[in-house]
């Protein structure tokens, strides 16, 4: 089965909604990534920074479920990155109110020997030229390497980002990313703007209305499964990318029709997060609830109508 290598970060979130609050708990675009690729695949390791204030019964939760955390350093006399937000009543607005990077402003990220040759590279939102160190420690180049970036990279790191897009395959950014990215409103004219900078192929995430993939003339919509209770939407985008990563690895295929039905399985672990706090749905999910949400999903998008 192939390697999963996951880069980005392990946390401290804190978070408000309209329906309860929380304490530090455990957040990081990598934490999201593993635990859901982990649903799907076994052999997954992290690249990751904490402070020594990153308590052990966290890095447990990692292990006991076979994720690798040697690369997961952890740094004496330094705090773990937190983050503290706000969500409005519609959760499609957040207001950042504290964040401390901490540790990870000394992250050096070193790849373990083991996942050097890991086939699949999930590189979590992290500054392009870290992203770019990850991807040159590599033996060879992976079978994927799939990207997550954001606006503040493109605000101030344009340069060293258009550097690492030129070595990734796949791209993974919401729409207002694309918009910004590609400085064009059109999605579809985005998408073709943003594959000319190197990805092949690209996902673009619009929350609860699905997402998009694009690969050449190629187009690809998946919705997002309507639920009844959205609690926390902090950590969907990486666990997307966590269940669109496993997908792959797990058909070892990376072509169009694979890349589709890793779009719903990103989509269908996502769903779960946001119906609780931080990581603790996800942690609990078990397979008869993902093939039960996976047959919504089927439901949702097959139809039959006669050709006239």
């Amino acid at each position: 089965m192939s390697k999963i290598l996951a880069v980005g970060t392990v946390a401290f979130d804190e978070i408000i909604t309209p329906f309860g609050k929380t304490g530090k708990i455990l957040g990081g675009s990598a934490s999201y990534i593993s635990l859901a690729a982990q649903k799907l695949i076994d052999d997954i390791g992290i690249v990751s920074v904490v402070g020594s204030d990153f308590p052990e019964n966290y890095l447990q939760k990692f292990i006991s479920r076979g994720i690798d955390i040697s690369g997961i350093e952890k740094l004496e006399n330094e705090k773990t990155f937190y983050w503290k937000g706000r969500y409005h009543n519609d959760l499609n607005r957040r207001d950042t109110l504290v964040t401390e990077v901490n540790a990870l402003a000394h992250f050096n990220p070193v790849v373990p020997d083991d996942y050097r040759d890991a086939e699949f590279l999930m590189l979590g939102n992290l500054h392009p030229a870290l992203q770019k160190a990850v991807i040159n420690q590599m033996k060879k180049r992976p079978k994927l390497v799939a990207l997550d970036t954001m606006n503040f990279w493109m605000d101030t790191a344009w340069d060293e980002l258009m550097q690492v897009l030129k070595l990734v395959d796949i791209l993974i950014i919401n729409d207002e990313e694309a918009r910004q990215l590609s400085k064009d409103y059109s999605l579809v004219r985005a998408a073709k703007t943003i594959q000319q900078k190197g990805p092949k192929y690209l996902i673009i995430k619009k929350g609860e209305h699905g997402a998009l993939l694009f690969h050449d003339k190629d187009i690809f919509f998946a919705p997002a499964l309507p639920l009844e209770d959205v609690f926390d939407p902090t950590g969907a985008g990486d666990t997307f990318a966590g269940g669109f990563i496993g997908r792959l690895a797990k058909l070892e295929d990376i072509g169009f029709e694979a890349m589709k039905s890793a779009v719903i399985c990103g989509s269908n672990l996502a769903s779960f997060t946001v119906e609780e706090f931080g990581t603790q749905r996800l942690e609990n999910l078990n397979k008869t609830e993902i093939k039960e949400r996976l047959q919504e999903f089927i439901h949702l998008t097959q139809f039959e109508i006669e050709l006239v």
